[in-house]
């Protein structure tokens, strides 16, 4: 039986981004626009949230539509000096993931110095073969097919293989269209029919059968 390979998004699935750092980068990235698009703070904030609905990703919007460079983009909006105060730690995520058999990888579309600053101050850097960030994907964030086939391919992997764990519902019905298994990271009850699973949060994956 071939062994299972499980991908974790990471802000919002394997530690809560939404209460201090998400905050903080929304508004960075919307500095960012005004500033190298010459925008008002409403209008930057419009565009912003229009790119994310869209696309799945601001910066998808900004390369299609603006020819925003995507390196200087994430290094300005993901500084984050002080985070080691922002990263809510979850007390049981090392065991939990420890006690998962098979291969295990995180998929963000976070930069990839950010996604390994947390993921060492999370203090599970270790357990991951791969850290496959938004520039691994060669930008094409998640929801992309392109992003998910880049991932499959350098794996060498089948979809039907993997278990995807996200916060992000347009990025598993993605993953479930490609076979991928979904299990949904959230609060809300109701599950959409591409989701297999749902759990309020990363740790209670252990009381999965799957």
């Amino acid at each position: 039986m071939t062994a299972k390979i499980w991908i974790f998004d990471l802000d919002d699935t394997l530690h809560n981004a939404s209460a201090h750092i998400f905050p903080i980068m929304n508004r960075a990235m919307t500095r960012y626009m005004m500033e190298a698009l010459d925008l008002d703070e409403p209008a930057a904030h419009k565009m912003r949230q229009h790119y994310w609905r869209i696309y799945g990703a601001t910066l998808k919007g900004l390369m299609r539509h603006h020819d925003i460079d995507p390196h200087h983009f994430l290094n300005e909006t993901h500084r984050f000096e002080n985070l080691p105060e922002l990263v809510i730690q979850a007390k049981r995520l090392r065991h939990m993931l420890q006690g998962l058999s098979g291969r295990k990888l995180v998929f963000t579309n976070a930069p990839r110095n950010y996604a390994i600053r947390v993921l060492e101050l999370l203090g599970v850097d270790d357990i991951f073969e791969l850290i496959f960030s938004v520039e691994s994907t060669r930008f094409h964030a998640k929801p992309s097919t392109r992003g998910f086939q880049k991932l499959l391919k350098a794996i060498k992997a089948k979809a039907s293989d993997c278990i995807m764990l996200e916060d992000s519902l347009p990025a598993l019905m993605t993953a479930k269209r490609l076979g991928m298994k979904t299990i949904w990271v959230s609060k809300r009850l109701k599950k959409p029919n591409f989701v297999d699973y749902r759990i309020s949060t990363v740790l209670a994956l252990t009381h999965l059968k799957l």
